[in-house]
């Protein structure tokens, strides 16, 4: 190889080398100027929304003032409005307050001249009775003595002829005729006592068990409410829940299973069902205890036990407010003192006091007044006829029989008639209570009912074997009118109508 060529070679080669060099630099020139290009036009884009920003926060905050100036403007109206009322009270008390003064002076000037009105009259009297002494030549005192003397003299005859038909009349007749009258003035003047009251609240030993109670998405509360038919309020009120129903008898029911339940510790479904069951058995011996201990107190011998059975069922009853069991061991007490001062016989005064509300037990059971309840109840049993015949009478629906008859009625008017010992309109809340659960218990498949929320709620459990899905929805609107038409009621009664179907099987 020559050197030309080597040379040639060479210069090729650097040129080259130029050439790529020249080439990259031109290349990094304008990356360069790209890069910068677009730093340019995002600091402007910054810039412009920098600016938007402001400008929108700017309109915000003047909007925002004309607000707050508009509402002060609004303020000051209403205090200038407020102040100008007040200004023109002020004018009109005023204004009152003179008109009173005026009134007040027309009524004394006016209580003057009645003063002045009746010493004239009593000076126009006083002449008048001069005048007529003068005239009888008697003063007053003496004209008034000589009637007496006169009507004295023609009298005499008639008073000895009746003295001596008193002394010979029957004895006896006028002893029973002054019982009565002082049987009927103790019931004219009947005085008033202390009255009684039953709450139900049960205490806890703290609130975490409230959460317990409640369930998994009430699920317990549910389940303890289908089966007791009460409503358990559990609010913040600390360490206590209280049970909500019209019926004394499912509050009982309500309170014991509750306070099982808590001592158990296991708060669920299946266990609610048997803690229920069985505070229904410890009630059942409740009444039964409740009966012995008011027969006992009372000091009544010789009733049959069923009797003394129907008569603890009143422990759990009320009327107008008043405990029934209590008014009438009360009662029994009253009539036994009252026979006493009257020689009646005081062992069936008692007793039939005692037994004279036992058809209330019942009544919402049978057909009649809670009297003739009562009356078929004693008879049915085996009572003293003397018994029935001293308490049928105590709302004057049979004549009086006996003097102890009497006396029951005038011991009822004491114990009901004392201040706060009744409240008609309790009583007659009660009543729409009972009425309402009773329209509803009378449709076909209706298992049970309970009226719930002071009556603003029927809950009604249905027999799903009797009662489809489809009829179920059609049965809660039939119960729905019914209720419409034959009951009065303040605003408004939901309907929940209940349709579960239980299936339970055994595996082994």
């Amino acid at each position: 190889m020559s050197t030309t060529t080597i040379l040639l070679t060479i210069i090729g080669l650097a040129t080259g080398i130029g050439l790529g060099y020249y080439l990259r630099l031109i290349i990094s020139l304008g990356k360069k100027g790209s890069i910068e290009l677009e730093t340019k036009k995002m600091l402007v884009s910054a810039k412009e929304n920098a600016q938007f920003i402001l400008d929108k926060a700017k309109i915000e905050a003047e909007k925002r003032e004309k607000e707050i100036n508009q509402k002060e403007k609004e303020r000051d109206l209403e205090f200038k409005k407020t102040e100008e009322r007040l200004i023109k009270k002020e004018g009109f008390l005023d204004i009152r307050q003179v008109e009173i003064g005026k009134e007040v002076e027309n009524i004394r000037i006016k209580t003057e001249e009645v003063k002045k009105i009746r010493e004239e009259t009593k000076k126009l009297e006083e002449e008048k009775q001069k005048a007529l002494e003068k005239v009888a030549r008697l003063s007053q005192e003496e004209a008034r003595e000589d009637l007496f003397n006169q009507v004295q003299k023609n009298s005499e005859e008639d008073l000895l002829v009746r003295m001596q038909k008193l002394e010979i009349g029957n004895s006896e007749k006028l002893d029973r005729r002054a019982k009565d009258i002082l049987a009927t003035s103790i019931q004219r003047l009947s005085s008033s006592t202390a009255a009684e009251l039953m709450t139900t609240i049960v205490s806890i030993p703290s609130d975490d068990i409230k959460g317990k109670i409640i369930g998994k998405e009430g699920r317990n509360i549910r389940a303890f409410e289908r089966e007791a038919g009460v409503e358990l309020i559990v609010d913040d009120t600390p360490e206590s829940i209280i049970i909500s129903s019209f019926d004394p008898v499912r509050r009982q029911v309500a309170r014991v299973a509750l306070e099982n339940l808590i001592l158990d510790g296991r708060i669920q479904p299946a266990k609610i069902e048997e803690m229920v069951a069985k505070a229904k058995d410890d009630i059942n011996k409740i009444i039964k205890d409740k009966g012995e201990q008011a027969v006992f107190e009372c000091g009544i011998l010789n009733l049959d036990p069923r009797i003394i059975a129907i008569l603890g069922r009143l422990y759990f009853r009320t009327s107008y407010g008043q405990n029934v069991l209590q008014h009438s061991i009360e009662m029994s007490h009253i009539a036994g003192m009252l026979a006493e001062e009257l020689e009646a016989d005081v062992n069936i005064a008692k007793a039939g006091a005692l037994v004279h509300d036992i058809g209330k037990a019942l009544d919402h059971e049978v057909q009649g007044t809670h009297v003739d309840i009562g009356v078929r109840i004693l008879n049915k049993f085996g009572a003293n006829e003397k018994i029935v015949q001293a308490m049928k009478s105590h709302h004057e629906d049979y004549p009086y029989e006996t003097i102890e008859s009497i006396i029951v009625q005038v011991a009822d008017s004491i114990s009901g008639g004392r201040p706060g010992a009744r409240r008609d309109t309790a009583e007659n809340y009660l009543k729409r209570l009972k009425e309402l659960e009773t329209i509803v218990n009378a449709f076909e498949g209706v298992e049970k009912s309970f009226a719930l929320q002071a009556g603003r709620e029927i809950r009604i459990f249905v027999t799903p074997d009797k009662v489809s899905d489809i009829q179920a929805k059609s049965m809660a609107r039939e119960i729905a009118i019914k209720i419409e038409q034959d009951l009065k009621y303040p605003g408004e009664i939901k309907v929940t109508l209940i349709r579960e179907n239980r299936i339970t099987d055994y595996a082994r």
